[in-house]
């Protein structure tokens, strides 16, 4: 994938929304709050299949951005969906550094900064910050996202959900994105591990609260990383050792309350009378 015409040497940060008026506003608030820059920022906010006033929300924060001295420019689609609304805003891009941004996700200030300076150069690079996971309270949501805090996936490597970047040069590695669940999983996986880069800085990604729905969206999660080792089974060598380096039993030990209450998250994700046909369960 090439620079469009016009490109500039700074950053794009994309972010795809579907029907997220109540989440939208307090993420473009967090993202103006950003440090300085080393060069331009843009903002595409690519609204897709909305029937709330998700684009309208958007529109809003253009002064506050535009004080700053940052662009931001709201793209508005008729088809719902997320690798659509990625594709959409990619072709509108003109940074040599994307960040890929969830519109629940809250950014810490020093993240688009450290991302800007981690993936500069012409070498491929992917990187993130570290995720704070972020509960409301709910007794089932707060065991289980205790204890996934201890997983491999959790401590060790670049989990990227959330909020993901590339330069340019990884972002050549594949065109237009396939129609796959798991975006996050795929192009974490087109870069192998000392290609990825954890930067030090913070952001707060919120956990789905409830049973039924938590089990409805880690089962999504679970498709989404089946599907990209079905379909593209060559990534996978780049993937992390995970719960090798942290044994289930070992963190039991630890936390069993924890442990409880995730297995039995994990036990009803499997269970076959559960199981839906819906690949596209949305998120929260």
């Amino acid at each position: 994938m090439e620079l469009n015409n016009g490109a500039f040497h700074g950053v794009s940060v994309l972010i795809p929304a579907h029907d997220e008026a109540d989440w939208l506003p307090a993420c473009l608030d967090a993202l103006c709050a950003s440090a300085p820059l080393a060069g331009p920022v843009e903002v595409i906010v690519v609204a897709n299949g909305c029937s709330d006033n998700t684009a309208e929300l958007a529109r809003a924060a253009i002064p506050s951005f535009e004080v700053r001295g940052w662009v931001l420019r709201v793209l508005e689609l008729a088809q719902g969906g997320k690798l659509g609304a990625w594709n959409a805003g990619e072709a509108a891009a003109r940074g040599a550094v994307l960040v890929y941004l969830d519109a629940d996700v809250l950014v810490s200030p020093p993240l688009l900064s450290q991302l800007e300076e981690a993936l500069a150069g012409d070498a491929p690079r992917y990187g993130s910050g570290v995720p704070r996971v972020t509960t409301l309270g709910d007794w089932v949501t707060r065991h289980y996202t205790r204890f996934w805090r201890t997983t491999g996936f959790m401590t060790h490597g670049v989990p990227g959900f959330g909020v993901f970047a590339m330069n340019r040069a990884g972002r050549a590695r594949w065109g237009a994105w396939p129609d796959i669940i798991s975006d996050d999983t795929f192009a974490r996986l087109n870069f192998r591990p000392e290609e990825r880069i954890a930067v030090p800085a913070r952001y707060d990604w919120p956990m789905i609260e409830g049973f039924a729905p938590l089990v409805r969206v880690r089962r999504r999660q679970d498709a989404g990383v089946a599907e990209v080792a079905r379909l593209f089974p060559e990534l996978m060598r780049n993937d992390d050792p995970h719960d090798r380096l942290h044994p289930f039993w070992r963190r039991a030990l630890a936390d069993p309350l924890g442990a409880l209450v995730f297995v039995a998250v994990r036990l009803t994700i499997h269970a076959p009378v559960l199981r839906s046909s819906n690949r596209w369960v949305r998120g929260r």
